[in-house]
C-alpha cells in the first residue's frame, strides 16, 4: 500500500524531554532537541522531514527546559520573517519576506514532567491523540534520517503489529533487536556485538499499544518492559533501514551534522 501524500496521515509524537547529558557543553543552555543544525533546532529538521510526507500534526513531549520550546514556537513566525512592528501598538505587525515555506503544522507542546522516562512521557502525551487516530508515529528528538516514511507506514499497516521499529545497523550503544524475518524476537537495551541491529526511532504504534503496555508511572522506560512485553506477545515488527541515520548524542556528532548541513549534503533534507 503506497499512500498518497495528500491522504490523511497519522500524527507524529516526538520525545523531547531528556537532558542530553553527553552533549553537556551545548545542553546546559538548550535541551538537546533545540540544539541547532544550521540556523534551526534539530527538532525542526525532524518535523520538516515528516511534513515532507504530509504529516502536519505534531505532539512534542516536553520536560527539561520546556520554556525554550514555548519561546521558539510562540515566536515562530517572527523568527522566520522580516517584519515591522509599531512599538506603541505591539499587535500591529507587518510581515515582509518569509524565509521558509509557510508551515501548516499543528504543534501541541505537552509538558510530561521534568524527570519522566520515555514510557511515561508517551502515556501522558497520548491524551492529545484524537479519537480517530488509530496509529501514530513516534520518534526521538535528537536523530535525523532519510528513512522512507510512506514505506514505513505501509509496512506497519501490512504487518498489523502494535509497534513497528525502524531497525538500523550503525556502530552503537542503543537498544538491540533480533529478527526472525520481519518479526522482532528479542529486544535488549544495550548491544552485544557490532553486528547488532538497533532501534533507530522512527517508530509507528497503534494507539492500543498505550493501553496495553503503558501507564502513568513516571519511571516507566519505553525501551525496557513495554517493548519487551510487546516482543513476548509477538506484537513488534522491524522495518529495516539501510540508508542514512544519525543521532546527535555527542559533540562530534553535533559537528558532523552541522558540517553536512553547511555543505548542502544533508541526506534528511528532502524538502525544497
Amino acid at each position: 500500500m503506497e499512500k498518497n501524500k495528500k491522504d490523511k496521515m497519522p500524527p507524529c509524537m516526538i520525545l523531547c524531554g531528556g537532558m542530553g547529558t553527553r552533549l553537556r557543553d551545548v545542553t546546559e543552555l538548550l535541551p538537546k532537541p533545540m540544539v541547532p543544525i544550521g540556523s534551526q533546532p534539530i527538532v525542526w529538521h525532524i518535523m520538516k522531514f515528516y511534513a515532507s510526507y504530509g504529516i502536519t500534526r505534531f505532539i512534542l513531549c516536553l520536560g527539561y527546559k520546556r520554556e525554550t520550546f514555548i519561546d521558539y514556537f510562540m515566536n515562530y513566525h517572527q523568527r522566520m520573517s522580516d517584519f515591522t512592528i509599531k512599538l506603541d501598538k505591539p499587535k500591529n505587525i507587518t510581515y515582509h519576506d518569509y524565509y521558509h515555506h509557510e508551515e501548516d503544522w499543528e504543534v501541541t507542546l505537552a509538558y510530561t514532567g521534568k524527570n519522566t522516562m520515555t514510557g511515561g512521557r508517551v502515556f501522558k502525551a497520548s491524551k492529545y491523540l484524537k479519537s480517530d487516530d488509530e496509529d501514530f508515529f513516534l520518534t526521538y528528538g535528537d536523530a535525523v534520517s532519510d528513512v522512507d516514511i510512506l514505506k514505513l507506514y505501509s509496512f506497519h499497516k501490512k504487518h498489523d503489529k502494535e509497534v513497528t521499529i525502524t531497525a538500523i545497523n550503525p556502530a552503537g550503544r542503543f537498544g538491540v533487536l533480533r529478527l526472525s524475518g520481519e518479526a522482532v524476537t528479542h529486544f535488549a537495551e544495550k548491544p552485544e556485538s557490532e553486528q547488532d541491529l538497533i532501534n533507530g526511532g522512527f517508530m509507528m504504534m497503534k494507539k492500543t499499544f498505550i493501553e496495553k503496555y503503558l501507564n502513568d508511572d513516571p519511571t516507566l522506560i519505553l525501551e525496557r518492559m513495554p517493548m519487551a512485553d510487546a516482543v513476548s506477545d509477538k506484537q513488534m515488527s522491524a522495518f529495516v533501514h539501510k540508508g542514512f541515520w544519525q543521532c546527535m548524542d555527542v559533540q562530534r556528532e553535533y559537528e558532523m551534522l552541522n558540517k553536512l548541513w553547511d555543505e548542502d549534503k544533508a541526506p534528511w533534507k528532502i524538502w525544497q
